[in-house]
């Protein structure tokens, strides 16, 4: 089933009444969008978060993601400062797929990565305490916000 397709259809189901629940055949379309994206951009001031996320990709055997440099700050003036700054990515470029981080939520609410496509749909995430509990670098933040949100979506690192 072809993604739009697949995204119709779960919607229907809902209007309908008879949606119970994600089905396998879905989460292998999220998989194939993301294996099939090659225009992958990170909304970042440095290259840090690029660096330690482009290491994920690889070990899931995904193609490799390029740094957007563009001003993030006012993103955190939002309710959902991580989206937001994926939504500013997707209107500054010509995206496939959007990887943002940022704060989940209100300050002290942790972070959010998150993986939306190029309509600025979510596809998954991965999340982390507030750094004053889990008290990681952003690096080993980064990296298990990353494996979270690609195996919440049963992809496998390769060996």
């Amino acid at each position: 089933m072809a993604f739009e397709k697949m995204i119709k259809n779960a919607f229907e189901e809902s209007e309908n009444d008879c949606r119970f629940g994600d089905t396998l055949e879905e989460v292998i379309e999220i998989q194939e969008y993301i294996k099939n994206a090659r225009k992958i951009y990170v909304p970042n001031k440095n290259g840090i978060k690029v660096e330690v996320l482009n290491q994920v990709l690889k070990e899931y055997n995904l193609h490799a993601a390029k740094i957007l440099q563009i001003n993030t700050n006012t993103a955190d003036t939002s309710r959902i400062p991580a989206l937001a700054k994926a939504y500013m990515a997707l209107d500054q470029s010509d995206a496939d797929l959007i990887i943002a981080r940022g704060r989940l939520g209100i300050p002290g609410s942790g972070s959010l990565l998150i993986f939306i496509d190029n309509k600025g749909r979510i596809l998954t995430c991965g999340t982390s305490p507030s750094h004053a509990i889990h008290q990681k670098s952003i690096e080993d933040a980064v990296y298990k916000e990353a494996c979270e949100a690609l195996e919440k979506i049963g992809f496998e690192k390769r060996d």
